[in-house]
């Protein structure tokens, strides 16, 4: 993938898509260009959810361990 910059901040990139889809999209008047880019932020959003998962996996393990002994703390609290 080769990447160039313009002028407002985006980066033009070449990608490498299969024919037919390729010509699907066209046929159907998707924007590839924002198509694609929905289709990276949308990967990088899943990717970063499942690290932050990771790394903060102990200490949700850790809180519902301690909701399924104990109980909600301020469930007495709640109206609902």
């Amino acid at each position: 993938m080769s990447v160039a910059s313009t002028s407002n901040g985006r980066k033009a990139t070449n990608v490498s898509l299969r024919a037919a889809l390729l010509v699907e999209a066209k046929a159907l008047r998707i924007n590839i260009s924002q198509a694609a880019e929905l289709g990276v932020a949308k990967a990088v959003a899943d990717r970063r959810a499942e690290l932050w998962l990771q790394a903060n996996r102990e200490a949700l393990d850790s809180s519902n361990a301690y909701v399924e002994s104990h109980g909600l703390p301020l469930a007495g609290y709640r109206h609902f």
